[in-house]
């Protein structure tokens, strides 16, 4: 069996048989991807194949023990996970800025309008698909295109982060995760949950998410109702969250990314 696939990412979308289908830039191409009953199946549409996407796996019945038994059994229940490191940085730092202020779903639509309007739109089996507008693309668009897809809150930060990303994004690339998230810090509006979220998106490291994040707050207490969770504006959910997973970095990637995991099926 292939595992569950995670489809936090906005790009991915479920096509009526179950299947789901995306696009991704990486470094050498535009690529269209599809995840099935049998597993990835990615094919090259633009470019050359010479820097595939690449698929994380995680398993959580890895967690140790204080995690809670009914979180750590739910957990255990959705089985092995694989996710796609986003391979294109500038995506990760756009999908993060789009997240801002706005709910899960309309990020998705915002996400994709962006995209499909702005973007670099590809032929997929089941109907086009679309990537992100390139950093130099962004900085050409004026202000009535941002209001037009509903991104005129995002005008400004995207724009400086474009700006900054055409610097820096070469010595960007090679950072380390919490490096990263260090570096995004400094764009003008981008804050610590906007970076981490891009820099955790980017290397696949889900030690470095922003765990007291709503979407972790709440797929937490579906799968472990009888635990007794913080409010959603307690401080106390991200030191208890981290406390959970114990010291080093591999537990607190695989607990935070499997509910991720969970939510996303979920929903």
């Amino acid at each position: 069996m292939p595992g569950a696939l995670t489809t936090d990412h906005p790009a991915w979308i479920e096509t009526g048989s179950g299947t789901c289908v995306r696009a991704v830039r990486t470094a050498s191409g535009v690529w269209v991807l599809s995840w099935d009953q049998e597993g990835p199946h990615v094919r090259c549409v633009q470019g050359s194949e010479d820097v595939k996407p690449v698929f994380v796996a995680t398993d959580p019945s890895c967690l140790p023990k204080s995690v809670p038994a009914q979180l750590r059994a739910g957990l255990d229940d959705l089985g092995p996970t694989r996710r796609l490191a986003n391979p294109w940085l500038w995506d990760a730092i756009t999908t993060a800025i789009l997240r801002q202020v706005v709910r899960a779903g309309q990020a998705r639509k915002l996400y994709r309008t962006w995209c499909g309007t702005f973007g670099t739109t590809v032929e997929g089996a089941t109907g086009d698909l679309a990537v992100a507008p390139t950093a130099a693309r962004v900085l050409e668009l004026d202000d009535e295109q941002f209001a037009n897809v509903g991104a005129k809150f995002h005008r400004s930060v995207l724009q400086a982060a474009a700006t900054q990303y055409e610097r820096y994004h070469t010595r960007w690339q090679h950072m380390d995760a919490r490096d990263l998230v260090a570096a995004l810090t400094s764009v003008p509006r981008i804050g610590p949950w906007t970076a981490a979220a891009a820099a955790a998106d980017y290397t696949g490291d889900f030690s470095i998410y922003p765990h007291d994040d709503l979407a972790v707050r709440t797929w937490a207490a579906h799968i472990a109702p009888a635990h007794a969770w913080p409010g959603k504006k307690d401080k106390a959910f991200g030191p208890m969250w981290t406390a959970m997973a114990g010291p080093g970095r591999t537990a607190l990637h695989t607990l935070t990314l499997s509910t991720l995991t969970w939510g996303s099926h979920a929903r």
